[in-house]
């Protein structure tokens, strides 16, 4: 891939700058011919992963509720699923190396099916230990499906336009999360919604009442458990995807040292931290921070939930065809700057208006995921897979700012929580302003031709 990208010298800098209406990065083709197919087969991986983690957001205030634990207790669920990503990334690098990223799709789906269906056995040992071992084995599942499935997307196409394609193959992935946040909202939490004084209830009558309310939690995750084995089933009996050209005679470098030596990588893991990061606070705490603002029921924040993410949702498939015209970190530097502004409005007006803000800030988000993504992994070849782990490890942000934000949360209140996802912001759109500032040969080269090898001998 990296003989494609050496073909045009602005996109060397940068895969996603853009072109004035007509330049070739406008025409240049999304697609290998015949790749087609595949493409729409991974999308239902990115679709199935999307109602895997947001039908686990709502979760964070339905198990507070089940087992009347504080809001820091309850953000175990995100450090259970985002840690999940974090220690199964460079195993699922180990195996698409060795065996390709076929082999680390199927995988995946195995383990998350495995523990979509392990909310069975949870929901008979009641307890919320249990559960979170459950959820740790979907995001583990989830872990090596996305290692695979990203890179593989920006494998299927010509480099200079990789992060279009990837925008575009995300875009599907909202379509997930708003069909989790559905069954959530529709299913599980008006379920969990009836207060209940359990000091006035007997043992017997409580250990029915958790029992009743942890199955309506079962039922949902036992069918994405049917709906990851499907999807397993049809990537399994597919014939292996071809690899993408590479460069006739190159030996690519090490993997570490090229990933270490491309400042637009290393800077880019730590734009993801914080992106995932913002994306799990602004959609975890929008629930709480409605109970707050409007004296709303745990429905009624799951509603604005599901506005959220139907407003990113049009975003992203707005913003893919924005970008084929506009250097997508322009734009992205543009939505940080922005989703700064609404979560500092959100934290100091707690109001109809201040929902609205968090609302807006999925607006922002749409972008940055695969546009950070595309950037970081521009031009390192080979080194790819391993660069993949690396952002995908990056998702443990999820994990650890939500509980930042769950304490800063218990310690003064769900609006001036807010703060800690405008951080998170912050740090994404210094890395866009990075990127813009960049010269091109910051970005590493990944394999060395006939007479560098020789002088490295």
């Amino acid at each position: 891939m990296t003989a494609l990208a050496d073909t045009n010298e602005t996109n060397k800098s940068d895969p996603t700058a853009a072109a004035a209406p007509g330049a070739s990065h406008a025409s240049a083709k999304i697609l290998y011919p015949g790749a087609t197919m595949l493409l729409v087969a991974v999308i239902g991986c990115f679709t199935a992963w999307g109602i895997a983690a947001d039908l686990t957001t709502p979760m964070v205030s339905g198990f507070k509720r089940i087992f009347d634990m504080s809001s820091f207790q309850a953000s175990l669920v995100q450090m259970a699923y985002y840690g999940a990503y974090f220690l199964l990334a460079i195993p699922a690098a180990l195996i698409n190396s060795r065996w390709g990223y076929k082999a680390g799709m199927v995988s995946g789906l195995a383990l998350a099916s495995l523990g979509a269906f392990g909310f069975w056995p949870a929901s008979q040992v009641m307890t919320y230990g249990a559960f979170l071992a459950a959820l740790f084995a979907i995001a583990a599942g989830c872990s090596l499906l996305e290692t695979s499935a990203s890179p593989y997307v920006i494998s299927l196409g010509p480099e200079e336009t990789s992060t279009r394609r990837l925008n575009l193959a995300q875009a599907f992935n909202p379509l997930g999360t708003n069909i989790g946040v559905l069954i959530a909202s529709t299913l599980i939490l008006p379920k969990l919604d009836t207060p209940v004084n359990l000091a006035d209830v007997s043992p017997e009558t409580e250990r029915a009442i958790r029992a009743e309310q942890l199955r309506a939690v079962t039922g949902p995750y036992i069918g994405l458990g049917v709906l990851l084995a499907v999807i397993l089933v049809i990537i399994f009996i597919q014939k292996a995807p071809p690899t993408a050209p590479t460069d006739d005679g190159a030996r690519p470098a090490s993997p570490l040292t090229t990933l270490w030596r491309s400042k637009r990588y290393r800077y880019g893991v730590i734009a993801q931290f914080f992106d995932v990061a913002a994306q799990v606070c602004c959609w975890t705490y929008i629930i709480q921070y409605t109970q707050q603002a409007l004296n709303g029921s745990l429905q009624l924040g799951s509603q604005m939930l599901q506005i959220s993410l139907i407003v990113f949702l049009i975003a992203r498939f707005l913003m893919t065809a924005v970008i084929a015209r506009i250097r997508a970190t322009k734009v992205m530097a543009v939505l940080g700057a922005v989703a700064v502004g609404l979560c500092i409005y959100a934290s100091l007006r707690p109001d109809l208006t201040g929902v609205v803000a968090i609302i807006a800030a999925s607006f922002c988000l749409s972008l940055m995921f695969p546009t950070i993504y595309g950037v970081a992994l521009s031009g390192l070849g080979d080194a790819t897979k391993f660069g993949a782990a690396g952002l995908v490890m990056a998702i443990v942000g999820g994990a650890i700012m939500p509980m930042v934000q769950g304490r800063v949360m218990d310690a003064t209140s769900a609006a001036t929580s807010f703060i800690v996802p405008a951080v998170c912001f912050a740090m994404v759109t210094a890395y866009a302003i990075y990127d813009l500032r960049a010269p091109a040969q910051e970005i590493a080269t990944t394999s060395s031709t006939a007479s560098e090898r020789k002088n490295q001998s």
